[in-house]
């Protein structure tokens, strides 16, 4: 994906579930940290044609953050849950580090 694209957009599947003290966790193939403190990554870098990725940056986005009304009106309304970003930080550069609202907006769409 080119780094000058008007827009971009990352999919990936994050199951919610309940875990056994009632509070909401996150299991997924890139949910990432302990149980209340799961967080997905958005990495970036460089593959030049035929070499490796190698990442340069990356940002966390931390799924505690969800408002508890979205994830209920995900889980019960069968929707998906959307993060809204800018990718640049106030530099120009890649966004990184831990991302938190206001600079993330969490909202809730039809499924796909």
């Amino acid at each position: 994906m080119s780094a000058d694209a008007a827009e971009v957009v990352f999919e990936t599947a994050v199951t919610l579930v309940t875990a056994p003290d009632g509070t909401a966790d996150f299991r997924g193939p890139h949910a990432q940290g302990r149980r209340g403190g799961r967080f997905l990554y958005l990495t970036w870098g460089e593959q030049p044609p035929g070499g490796a990725f190698a990442m340069f940056r990356r940002a966390k986005l931390h799924l505690g953050d969800i408002p508890a009304g979205n994830l209920a009106a995900a889980r019960d309304g069968g929707g998906c849950l959307r993060a809204d970003l800018g990718l640049t930080d106030g530099f120009g550069l890649p966004l990184c580090a831990s991302v938190h609202p206001p600079r993330v907006t969490w909202s809730v769409v039809a499924s796909r």
